[in-house]
């Protein structure tokens, strides 16, 4: 084993050492779901029942499961108020006195303007715990990757700072900020890249430290991640290889002087391992992830909902690599551990949050019920409430998942799609998970590459869906109009009302809406900017409902004023 190898393999060892412990305990709390979770309901109600929020909702006076489910079920907005007494610096306003906040973690949900989300310092524990029990399974599974590197792509922690001093960024990006600094030897990316401001010097900068390293596994949450770092390896292949021979980083990408100062000090010369890029490049003439990387070991991404459209062309790119799904979890916390290759499903991490579940088919019914995490049954879909330490209590997270199965007595589940993600025109109530799947098993039939695509109402008589899709993805006109019947047939297969309207005629059959080249880059750069998050954040809508919003993304690529919505359609279920 090389030098650096046993010193990648040293680094690890006392934090493993932790994590196992942290594994054993988890496992054990599993054989007792309702117990788990009970004791934690009391104590997230201990650690905030003084705030503002809890006193005025008699949240103070909750000691069970019985009395919480008294209490109204609350949505983003009626924390929002709450919220920007907490940015100016009111600390009792949600958290109580033992509760110290560290941080606003940015959502860009299904929201127009960003969710601020509290991150305190038990929240921030149980988040890094979390982590560490996937991590070992992760690894335990998969040891060769100990003695390689990790290419973690995280964000940053300090975007900016409220009017109260607090910083506000991302929660991975303080995770690794708060690494004990010989765990940062594990990392092939330094932590400063984070806080390059420009998202091509960002991305570029995380290549040339990556290329010149034998990196063992990819962490990043969203897989179109891993596909836009394939395309700049190979568009920028001549100029990683140059930097990599000469211990530089490219002059004409965008990095402050003092990052891109400290980022200097960290590289060296590796002319051999250039060499070994040179090769790669006059044998494929690319410079693939797969070819840089022959020796990967695992891709560590989200697998479920919308996601997995892009796995086959992530396969491509990458090689038949295994994916560890990083279970669960969004700004308002982790809600589940995968513990297997290649699967969506964890385990629900009862020792975290308090969890309650909604059934689907009873979510926007007067008085739905609401079951505790012991209570799910196996193959139903539920929506998720979460009270966590950041002050949220019963909160809404509007995520649909599946029960798949259970580890002891607490349940395994699998993320299907956000609530908000549901089109329904004339009552199909279509899910993005549906329109994922049908058009990743669509486009695998007919043998075409697509990853990227977005499926819209359009107005109509009938009204039916676009499914957007940029011209270079599809061989010809004619592969499209195969694409969108065979969309259309299995979306029938798997929701009833959907092809009960089409049946009946109102619901035309899907077609397809060609882009031109590039279209979806400038639709992200422009989501960015209109959402407030960051590249790290962003998630592709694999459906947008509303319809307004899906006319007008119609009439400026089609350039068709007469595209226009109606206001009488329904998009909520």
């Amino acid at each position: 084993m090389k030098i650096s190898s046993r010193l990648q393999v040293l680094a690890g060892v006392l934090p493993r050492a932790g994590m196992r412990r942290h594994a054993r305990e988890f496992m054990a709390s599993t054989r007792d779901c309702h117990g788990v979770q009970q004791a934690v309901l009391k104590r997230l109600v201990a650690l905030n029942r003084d705030s503002g929020f809890a006193r005025e909702h008699g949240l103070n006076h909750v000691s069970s499961s019985r009395e919480l489910k008294r209490l109204p079920i609350f949505g983003y907005d009626a924390y929002h108020p709450w919220i920007e007494r907490l940015k100016a610096g009111e600390h009792s306003a949600l958290l109580g006195p033992d509760n110290p906040l560290l941080m606003f973690t940015l959502s860009s949900g299904t929201t127009s303007h960003s969710k601020f989300i509290p991150v305190t310092r038990q929240f921030f524990v149980d988040y890094r715990r979390g982590w560490k029990i996937w991590a070992i399974y992760a690894y335990d599974d998969h040891p060769q990757a100990n003695a390689q590197k990790i290419f973690n792509f995280c964000g940053n922690h300090r975007q900016f700072t409220t009017d109260g001093g607090t910083p506000c960024g991302n929660i991975s990006g303080l995770a690794v900020a708060m690494q004990p600094r010989v765990v940062h030897y594990m990392y092939s990316v330094p932590f400063e890249i984070a806080r390059i401001e420009d998202p091509d010097a960002k991305y570029y900068a995380a290549l040339r430290f990556a290329v010149a390293d034998d990196v063992g596994s990819i962490t990043t949450a969203n897989p179109s991640t891993l596909l836009h770092l394939a395309q700049l390896s190979n568009l920028h292949k001549e100029k990683l290889i140059r930097d990599v021979s000469d211990g530089t980083i490219n002059e004409n990408f965008q990095i402050a002087p003092e990052i891109r100062a400290i980022l200097q000090r960290r590289l060296s010369r590796k002319r051999n391992r250039a060499q070994q890029l040179e090769q790669i490049v006059e044998r494929t003439g690319q410079l693939r992830p797969r070819d840089m990387w022959p020796d990967m070991r695992m891709l560590a991404i989200w697998t479920g909902g919308s996601c997995g459209s892009y796995l086959n062309s992530v396969r491509e790119a990458f090689g038949n690599v295994p994916t560890r799904d990083h279970g669960l979890s969004a700004s308002e916390g982790r809600m589940t551990i995968p513990m297997k290759d290649n699967s969506p499903d964890g385990v629900l991490d009862i020792a975290a949050h308090y969890y309650e579940f909604v059934p689907v088919e009873e979510y926007e019914t007067e008085r739905p019920t609401v079951l505790e995490a012991h209570e799910l049954e196996l193959g139903q879909d539920y929506y998720i409430l979460m009270t966590t330490s950041s002050g949220f209590f019963r909160y809404d997270i509007c995520d649909v998942v599946r029960c798949t199965g259970h580890c002891g007595t607490t349940p395994m589940l699998r993320f299907l799609h956000k609530g908000a993600h549901i089109g329904n025109i004339t009552g199909e109530k279509l899910s993005e998970s549906q329109i994922v799947e049908s058009v990743r098993e669509s486009s695998v039939g007919l043998r075409l590459g697509i990853d990227t695509f977005t499926a819209m109402p359009a107005w109509g008589q009938p009204p039916g869906y676009r499914l957007a899709i940029e011209q270079s993805d599809l061989v010809s006109p004619q592969a499209g109009n195969r694409l969108a019947e065979q969309v259309d047939e299995r979306l029938q297969e798997l929701n009833c009302e959907y092809r009960d309207k089409r049946a009946s005629g109102r619901l035309a059959p899907m077609k397809v809406f060609p882009l031109p080249k590039g279209s979806w880059s400038r639709f992200t750069r422009r989501r960015l900017e209109q959402l407030g998050a960051t590249v790290e954040q962003y998630k592709h809508p694999c459906l947008i409902a509303d319809l307004e919003t899906s006319s007008a993304f119609l009439r400026e690529y089609s350039g068709d004023s007469s595209v226009t919505g109606a206001g009488t359609l329904s998009t909520t279920p």
